[in-house]
């Protein structure tokens, strides 16, 4: 019952605005001879209650991988994936039918959907006849679809001229707003990856979202509300948005704009 002088409109109070800085150090790791893995969330051997997800990105790994090395053939299910390489070249085979190389400013999403058999390794040697002993560093970041059991299905796609212009670009988008403007779509209409190559002088606002993770791909950055970011570091935000992300030095930053959670 409510006391004489009070009124109620019936309108919840809106959420409040959290911000939440991952440094680079603290993330989980994974090391064997020819794979240095670092991991924002739980993965594999790596399990930790209280760190499994933010919105509805469930991955977001910083892999490097020697050359000639690689992941072997392995299974998923029901999970949009892109892979974002940062340096070096990466060959993805799978087992409907796709393969080819992926490289900076390549774009690419694989659907596990109801299930789907790859590898990726980095021995591009072998499809381009060039040999080479660099490695390759690449960021996996994965998103939970809208429904299970959907066909598996592959994109890619160039967007290396995009990104010299300028600006925060939708990179791989379910959501409508992008339709015609994302490089490459995914099955999840709550959720889009942004990328930004950051020049001095030419900042980017990243969008206002329920959700929305902010990674350092390269560089260092300052961001408003936050400060300076470097290499590796992560923001997670929820309930905000619009703040301005500016570098001093070339950097690249990739931004997750989620309107949903897991589990509702």
């Amino acid at each position: 019952m409510l006391r004489a002088g009070y009124s109620y409109s019936g309108a919840m109070p809106p959420p409040i605005p959290h911000i939440d800085v991952h440094r680079a150090g603290d993330r989980l790791k994974t090391r064997v001879a020819w794979l240095d893995s670092k991991h924002s969330f739980s993965f594999g051997q790596h399990y930790d209650p209280d760190n499994t997800h933010h919105g509805l990105l469930l991955v977001n790994n910083d892999d490097i991988v020697s050359p000639g090395k690689g992941f072997d053939t392995h299974p998923h299910r029901d999970m949009e994936i892109v892979t974002w390489v940062m340096k070096g070249s990466l060959v993805h085979q799978d087992s409907i039918g796709h393969s080819g190389v992926i490289y900076p400013g390549l774009a690419q999403r694989m659907s596990a959907g109801k299930g789907i058999m790859h590898s990726e390794k980095n021995d591009s040697w072998r499809m381009t006849g060039e040999t080479h002993q660099e490695p390759v560093r690449f960021v996996q970041m994965w998103v939970v679809p809208d429904e299970p059991g959907i066909t598996p299905g592959y994109e890619q796609l160039e967007i290396d001229d995009e990104l010299l212009r300028g600006g925060l670009i939708p990179v791989a988008s379910g959501m409508k707003k992008h339709a015609g403007q994302s490089a490459i779509s995914i099955s999840q209409k709550a959720a889009a990856l942004h990328a930004a190559r950051l020049q001095p002088g030419r900042p980017v606002t990243i969008p206002e979202a329920p959700f929305l993770h902010v990674f350092v791909a390269s560089g260092t950055v300052q961001m408003e509300g936050v400060g300076e970011l470097y290499e590796g570091d992560a923001v997670r935000l929820s309930s905000s948005g619009g703040q301005r992300i500016h570098a001093s030095e070339p950097a690249e930053v990739l931004v997750w704009e989620m309107h949903s959670r897991l589990g509702g």
